[in-house]
């Protein structure tokens, strides 16, 4: 191909609030559409022909991860019952093992034996076995039986997130019920496995009932015990630490309900905790005879009450005051001898354990409390896998920019840890290689905004490093420190690489969210291009050696970027982006549409939301000026980001750069058997990943030595 596709231009006229568009792309919106799907595919042909000279640099990039990564390796086994649960991967297969040894074959964790399974392993699910014949699979819930000797799973074949469900005899692998299908991925037992509880969706594939399965029977017999008619809200299914109870979730983006149901009483009649209240948002967990109650009633970042387990209103509700109200409670989880709570403050994680004892006089027992303490200021720590209520340590998981994901057992009573497990990074990996710190940016209304970043020491920062922001900015979801032996090939070739706690996140408390959302959604913008000034102003990286990098809504963010500030970026990458937003928004009969009104506002009925997304959608502000080189990468089946979104975008940006001849590469690429995280296999991800290293690498740093 000696030119880049070009996309057939069919002018439809939108017409709202006395405002009017022509979307010259809009039958794009027919995904089964032949002339989109021959599109996406010659999309796809420029793009390896463009990279084709790249193949050398992402094999070796490929090499390079897989010189990192133990192969064959063990979860940290976790006690449930009788049993220690883990997964194991093994070298040259794509997916898990999950499986399980007895206690009373190994009264300690079980390992490895070279590179063999534990001794005594009973298999649960093998993954590889289970995806055989299947491009794509995910599962989206496992649940072993209250007894231990069934397990139901919910499996995904096409990305789309729809899942079949399959329950199997342990011990025998016989398949005992395969008739519930397309269901919204969450399960429950009942306490005797007699009944399953599953969600179902509806045309908008909202996952909005909850149905109870007779194990052995047809689908079409099964009972609808609860649907929910507020197309603002989603609902999931789950069950309590101890299985003691099925719990119903009802959220939307600012109000929640739970119900509960005794797993004991299967057809009886679920609870209302506490009935929903616009605005107030709440969790639960329950512990023995009480529930512990997260919830932000009385402040913005919320707080922790106690109620007893047969609560019925937030009346009952009573407060704990064990967190301050600078400090945002994110969590709780609870055990027979103490409960944990988790935190954010001053833009970082941190995890709190109150003791409980039966003597004291305090709500729920409480007694003294105390913060896990690291060593490293700059990490992201989190209540990691615990099954047991009545266990007298903790399972938590830390990590950062430098430091490897470590499983750590916490001994609440001693406040004393002990390292389960430390990803191994083969080959060798100091920490001390490594700098890690934050830094501050000053967005236009003065809000400071915190930046995290890692080099290699011996980087220079003055002013020449090529450097990778990334960011998110949405939902309340933080993108917190991780490690990454991928981010390795980067930071060992000069690289910086930065995160962007832009608002639209939680970094610092929820008040940052709220100030990233509805008619404040400009400041995720304007914080993100002022990262970018004071990473090239403090020296850290190369004014024209900037790339930045997001997904889903962090797409649009990107191409919200793209259109403010496009002389700040030598190159983007676009993964599944939400960049016809408005368009999606408009649409209620869309996946994700009614329930995002809470988000970024109600543009059917409101022409001040209306107004403020026209201004920055990314697809509809696409105008012929210079744009930084582009990556936009996307999945068929992908139903949270439809591929219309980036596949109209490209096209608009590829019809405003046709006259010109100084444009900036554009390369657009789909992944057919896959979902909003891409593909399953983890052998594809990692060459999907070295591609798009190489690009980066390419696209910023071509002279660079390899």
């Amino acid at each position: 191909m000696q030119q880049p596709p070009v996309a057939r231009r069919q002018p439809t006229l939108r017409e709202r609030h006395g405002e009017s568009f022509e979307d010259p792309y809009a039958w794009m919106a027919n995904r089964d559409d032949p002339d989109l799907l021959g599109y996406l595919e010659a999309e796809n042909r420029w793009a390896e022909e463009r990279t084709a000279h790249l193949q050398p640099l992402a094999e070796t990039i490929y090499e390079e991860f897989r010189s990192r990564i133990k192969e064959t390796d063990l979860s940290v086994p976790v006690r449930h019952d009788r049993w220690w649960y883990y997964s194991r991967t093994i070298e040259g297969q794509q997916y898990p093992v999950d499986a399980r040894v007895l206690l009373t074959d190994q009264p300690e964790r079980p390992s490895l034996e070279g590179d063999a399974a534990p001794a005594g392993e009973e298999v649960l699910l093998d993954q590889n076995a289970a995806a055989a014949g299947h491009d794509f699979f995910a599962v989206g819930a496992s649940e072993v039986s209250p007894a231990g000797d069934v397990l139901a799973y919910a499996a995904d074949l096409a990305g789309d997130e729809r899942y079949d469900v399959r329950v199997v005899r342990i011990a025998t692998g016989e398949v005992l019920d395969e008739a519930v299908r397309q269901t919204g991925g969450s399960l429950a037992w009942s306490l005797d496995a007699r009944y399953l509880f599953y969600t179902r969706v509806d045309e908008a594939w909202r996952p909005h009932q909850v149905w109870r399965h007779e194990v052995g029977t047809a689908q079409d017999g099964d009972v609808l015990v609860h649907e929910e008619t507020d197309e603002r809200f989603f609902v999931g299914v789950g069950a309590s630490r101890d299985d003691r109870h099925v719990i119903i979730a009802i959220g939307s983006k600012t109000t929640n309900e739970y119900r509960i149901l005794d797993a004991a009483e299967p057809l009886g009649e679920p609870r209302v905790v506490a009935e929903r209240r616009q605005g107030v948002e709440y969790d639960i967990e329950p512990v023995g005879e009480h529930l512990l109650v997260v919830h932000n009633a009385r402040r913005t970042n919320f707080e922790l009450a106690v109620a007893p387990i047969t609560c019925t209103s937030h009346d009952e509700w009573l407060p704990l005051d064990v967190t301050s109200e600078d400090e945002y409670v994110t969590g709780v989880d609870g055990f027979e001898q103490f409960i944990a709570v988790s935190l954010r403050r001053e833009g970082g994680t941190a995890v709190r354990v109150i003791e409980r004892s039966t003597t004291s006089s305090a709500p729920a027992g409480l007694g003294e409390a105390h913060d896990v303490e690291l060593g490293e200021p700059l990490h992201t720590i989190r209540v990691g896998t615990n099954a047991e209520t009545s266990t007298p340590t903790i399972q938590l998981v830390w990590e950062s920019l430098v430091t490897p994901r470590t499983v750590i057992d916490y001994d609440v009573a001693t406040r004393t840890s002990t390292i389960l497990k430390r990803q191994e990074v083969l080959g060798g990996h100091d920490p001390g290689d490594y700098v890690q710190r934050r830094e501050w940016a000053t967005a236009p209304d003065g809000a400071r905004v915190p930046i995290s970043l890692v080099h290699h020491r011996d980087t220079p920062l003055d002013g020449t490093a090529p450097g990778l922001l990334n960011g998110y900015g949405a939902y309340g979801i933080s993108s917190d420190p991780w490690f990454s032996v991928l981010r390795l090939s980067l930071l060992q070739r000069g690289w910086v690489f930065a995160i962007a706690h832009v608002r639209g996140g939680s970094e610092m408390g929820r008040s940052w969210y709220d100030a990233g959302k509805l008619e404040h959604k400009g400041n995720t913008f304007t914080d993100f291009v002022a990262c970018a000034d004071r990473l090239v102003e403090g020296g850290v990286v190369a004014a024209d050696r900037l790339a930045a990098e997001g997904g889903s809504a962090g797409g649009l963010l990107m191409g919200a970027v793209v259109n403010l500030a496009p002389d700040r970026f030598r190159f983007v990458h676009a993964s599944v982006p939400f960049v016809d937003a408005l368009t999606t928004i408009l649409d209620p009969s869309l996946p994700l549409s009614v329930i995002e009104w809470e988000e970024w506002g109600n543009p059917v009925e409101d022409a001040a939301a209306y107004a403020l997304m026209r201004s920055y959608s990314p697809y509809e502000n696409v105008t012929g000026k210079a744009h930084p080189a582009l990556l936009v990468t996307t999945s068929l089946h992908d139903t949270r980001v439809y591929v219309t979104e980036p596949a109209k975008w490209v096209a608009a940006l590829r019809w405003a750069d046709r006259d010109r001849p100084d444009a900036r590469p554009i390369l657009f690429r789909t992944e057919i058997a896959a979902g909003h995280g891409g593909q399953s296999g983890r052998y594809d991800q990692w060459r999907q990943w070295a591609w798009e290293t190489a690009v980066l690498l390419d696209m910023v740093t071509p002279a660079a030595p390899e």
